[in-house]
C-alpha cells in the first residue's frame, strides 16, 4: 500500500511539473498577475475545517492543496492522499477547496496552496485546533461540615488548548480570591487547569450552591459548570414568640418557642424560673408550644426554652408580666350622673318651689317604664341639706363663742380688781350693781 501510495505522488508530482513547464513556455507574460490567495482556519478539535484557495486572474492554470508535511492532498480535482477524512468540495480554474472532517490536534499547522506558473506561486494557510476542555469536576468537600470550620474545594479540568479560564460563583455571585494553575499535558499540546477556593463556612452557607465554571473559546459561549451544594451543620438557634403583646388576668397566652439548627433540634423543654413549670393543668406544652390556660398573677416570671442538636444547646428567655383587667363602669353605676342630680335637686330646694317639680322629674336611668317607687334623688337632697344646715349653725355657735369667752365676771370677781381686803371688794362689789341694771345684754 505504502508503495503504490508513493507511486500516485510521484505521477502528480512529474504531472504538475510538465505542466508547469508547459505553462512557462506558452504563458509566461499572462502568469504575472496571478496570485493564489487563502486564509488562517480555525477549528474545534472534532469539527471540520474547510481549506478554500482562490485566484482571481487565472488562465487555467494547475492549483495544488498539501498538508504541514508537504504531502499533496489535492491537485485540482483529483485526490492524492488516501484520507477518507478529506474530501473535495469544489474544484475549478479559480478556486480549489477541499474539507477536513473530524479534526484532531496532530491536524494542526500550515497548508500551503501552490499554483503552479514560473515560477511556481504560493499561499499558506495556517489551521489552527482548538483542545476542548474537560467536564471540571470539584474535589474538597466532605459532608458535612461544621460552622467555623475552613473549606477548601478545588476545580480541575484538563485537555484545553489554549488554557481554559476557570471561575468560581457562589449564590451567583463572583468569588475572586482564588488560586490558579496551569499545566501542560503530556502531548505537550493541551493543558490542565485548576482553581482553588478557600473560605471559612457558616450557617448561612448551609444549602448554598457553589459553582465551578469553565470558559473556553470552544464551548461558543456556552460555559462548562461543575456544582456542589453545601451542608453545613450548626447550633441551634432558639426564639420565643408570644401569642399577644399584652397578657391579661383571665385570659389564655401560648408562647411558641422558635428553633432553627441543623441536624433539626430535638423536642425543646420549658421551664419557668430555673425550675419545672409548677401548674402542669394549666400549662400544657404541644411540640414547640406552651399553652397557660386562665392567665394570673402567679404566672409571672421567667420563662425558658432549650433546644438541643448534636452540635450544641442554645436558649431564650420569656418574662411573663400579667396584667390586670381594665376596669369598665356600666351605665348604672356612673357617679358623676348621680352627683349633678344631687347638687340640681339642692338648689331646686333651696330657691323656689316652682324647681321642685323639675327635680322630681329626674329619674334613674336605670329605672323600668312604668315602675314606681321612692325618689331615691329627691330622699338624698333632702339629707344633704339637713346636713349642710346643721354643720352651718354648729359652726355659727362655736364662732359666737370664740369671741366672747372671758367677758362675764361674777359682782365679787368685779369688786375684788382694786379692793385691798375681802370686806372692801363686797362693798365695791354692792355699788357696782346700781351701774350693772342700766347694762342689758341679750344673748341668742
Amino acid at each position: 500500500m505504502i508503495w503504490k501510495r508513493s507511486a500516485v505522488l510521484r505521477f502528480y508530482s512529474v504531472c504538475g511539473l510538465l505542466l508547469q513547464a508547459a505553462a512557462s513556455k506558452n504563458k509566461v507574460k499572462g502568469s504575472q498577475g496571478q496570485f493564489p490567495l487563502t486564509q488562517n482556519v480555525t477549528v474545534v478539535e472534532g469539527g471540520t475545517a474547510i481549506l478554500t484557495c482562490r485566484v482571481d486572474q487565472n488562465d487555467n492554470t494547475s492549483l495544488q492543496w498539501s498538508n504541514p508535511a508537504q504531502q499533496t492532498l489535492y491537485f485540482d480535482d483529483k485526490k492524492a492522499l488516501r484520507d477518507n477524512r478529506i474530501e473535495l468540495v469544489r474544484a475549478s480554474w479559480h478556486e480549489l477547496s477541499i474539507s477536513v472532517s473530524d479534526v484532531s490536534l496532530s491536524d494542526e499547522g500550515q497548508y500551503t496552496c501552490s499554483l503552479f506558473t514560473m515560477p511556481v506561486k504560493t499561499s499558506k494557510a495556517y489551521l489552527t485546533v482548538l483542545g476542548v476542555p474537560e467536564k471540571p469536576q470539584i474535589s474538597g468537600f466532605s459532608s458535612p461540615v461544621m460552622e467555623g470550620d475552613l473549606m477548601q474545594l478545588t476545580c480541575k479540568t484538563s485537555g484545553s488548548k489554549p488554557a481554559a479560564d476557570i471561575r468560581w460563583f457562589k449564590n451567583d455571585k463572583e468569588i475572586k480570591d482564588v488560586k490558579y494553575l496551569k499545566e501542560e499535558d503530556a502531548n505537550r499540546k493541551t493543558f490542565t487547569v485548576s482553581s482553588t477556593l478557600d473560605f471559612r463556612v457558616d450557617r448561612s452557607d448551609d444549602g448554598v450552591t457553589v459553582i465551578c465554571r469553565v470558559d473556553h473559546e470552544s464551548l461558543n459561549a456556552t460555559p462548562q459548570v461543575a456544582m456542589q451544594v453545601l451542608e453545613i451543620h450548626y447550633t441551634p438557634s432558639v426564639k420565643i414568640i408570644p401569642s399577644t403583646p399584652f397578657p391579661q388576668e383571665g385570659q389564655p397566652l401560648i408562647l411558641t418557642c422558635e428553633s432553627k439548627g441543623k441536624p433539626l433540634p430535638e423536642p425543646v423543654l420549658w421551664t419557668k424560673d430555673g425550675g419545672e413549670l409548677p401548674d402542669p393543668d394549666r400549662m400544657v406544652v404541644s411540640g414547640r408550644e406552651l399553652n397557660i390556660l386562665f392567665l394570673n398573677k402567679t404566672d409571672n416570671g421567667t420563662y425558658r426554652c432549650e433546644a438541643t442538636n448534636t452540635i450544641g444547646q442554645s436558649s431564650a428567655e420569656y418574662v411573663l408580666i400579667v396584667h390586670d383587667v381594665p376596669n369598665t363602669l356600666l351605665p348604672t353605676t356612673i357617679i358623676p350622673s348621680l352627683t349633678t342630680a344631687t347638687v340640681t335637686t339642692t338648689v331646686a330646694i333651696t330657691t323656689s318651689p316652682t324647681t321642685s317639680a323639675t327635680a322630681s322629674s329626674i329619674r334613674d336611668p336605670n329605672a323600668l317604664a312604668g315602675q314606681t317607687g321612692p325618689d331615691h334623688a329627691l330622699i338624698g337632697g333632702i339629707v344633704a341639706v339637713v346636713v349642710f344646715v346643721t354643720l352651718c349653725s354648729i359652726f355659727l355657735l362655736g364662732r359666737y363663742l370664740a369671741r366672747h369667752k372671758g367677758t362675764y365676771l361674777t359682782n365679787e370677781a368685779k369688786g375684788a380688781e382694786d379692793a385691798p381686803d375681802a370686806d372692801t371688794a363686797i362693798i365695791n362689789a354692792e355699788g357696782s350693781q346700781v351701774n350693772a341694771e342700766e347694762k342689758k345684754e341679750y344673748f341668742i
